[in-house]
């Protein structure tokens, strides 16, 4: 289990680094092929695994449930790759110019109707 947790906390911070080298040092104007899907990919991965992270902490800190650290490591993952999903959509959205705030809304509120639905 620790190993598990030990590898998700490395890749938050690979993904974390490399969403900031791609911010900081890569231009969407000089190379837009390369850049944006860098961006995308990497925001991704970036909220995904820090999302899950934070469920991770959240869920052991409110023991709602009497489930195991495998069981709370498993959901809090899925959370966190459906958030990562959410956000990449809302970024894309508002790329392309047709975001409003209740669009919004319903993105992340599929991604919550999703995860009630498959019941832990």
């Amino acid at each position: 289990m620790q190993n598990l947790l030990f590898g998700i906390s490395f890749s938050a911070l690979l993904s974390t680094t490399s969403l900031l080298i791609v911010i900081l040092r890569v231009s969407p104007l000089t190379a837009p092929a390369q850049a944006i899907p860098a961006f995308f990919v990497s925001l991704f991965l970036s909220v995904s695994t820090v999302g899950a992270l934070a469920l991770f902490g959240l869920w052991k800190a409110l023991p709602v449930h009497t489930w195991d650290m495998g069981k709370l490591l498993s959901i809090s993952l899925r959370q966190g790759i459906f958030l990562g999903c959410a956000t990449v959509l809302l970024v894309l959205f508002h790329l392309l110019a047709l975001l409003n705030w209740w669009v919004g809304l319903m993105i992340f509120g599929v991604f919550f109707f999703v995860e009630l639905a498959l019941g832990h």
